[in-house]
């Protein structure tokens, strides 16, 4: 085995809250899984369409970004959690180009769709990405960038 310190900090603070974690506190987390289902399923429109990320790539030498937009992120999953709900449903979803910010770096629209529609989604990327064409317009690059 490894020893902790050869663990990022990230990973080691995963394991201690799985540790930590009670049989009511999965269960009460498996109810709010079951409602975000339920609501996600009697939505009437056919894609959700959201930003893949809450922000534009960061430095590589961050381990995440302690705040977005005035806001601090407690924990390196609040950068990330746009995504969560696609993953907490187990509904079929899609990252697609959304366009370059300020250094260039790329933003994706993640579309989302209803339990079972996966080729609904699939197609809607595809015809998205043939009418958009966001690739042939990325910008050139250095090559250098320390942006993931």
């Amino acid at each position: 085995g490894q020893s902790p310190e050869m663990v990022k900090p990230e990973l080691r603070w995963e394991i201690e809250q799985g540790l930590a974690v009670s049989g009511a506190y999965i269960q009460k987390a498996s109810a709010i899984r079951s409602d975000w289902f339920r609501y996600t399923a009697s939505m009437e429109v056919d894609i959700l369409a959201l930003p893949s990320a809450q922000l534009f790539a960061f430095d590589a030498d961050w381990h995440w970004p302690k705040e977005i937009a005035g806001t601090t992120m407690d924990t390196y999953h609040r950068w990330m959690e746009v995504v969560v709900p696609a993953s907490l449903t187990g509904l079929p979803a899609l990252s697609v180009p959304a366009g370059f910010g300020p250094s260039g770096t790329p933003m994706g629209l993640q579309l989302i769709g209803h339990r079972g529609q996966d080729a609904t989604v699939l197609n809607l990327g595809r015809d998205y990405e043939t009418a958009v064409d966001w690739i042939s317009q990325a910008p050139a690059g250095d090559g250098n960038s320390s942006s993931i």
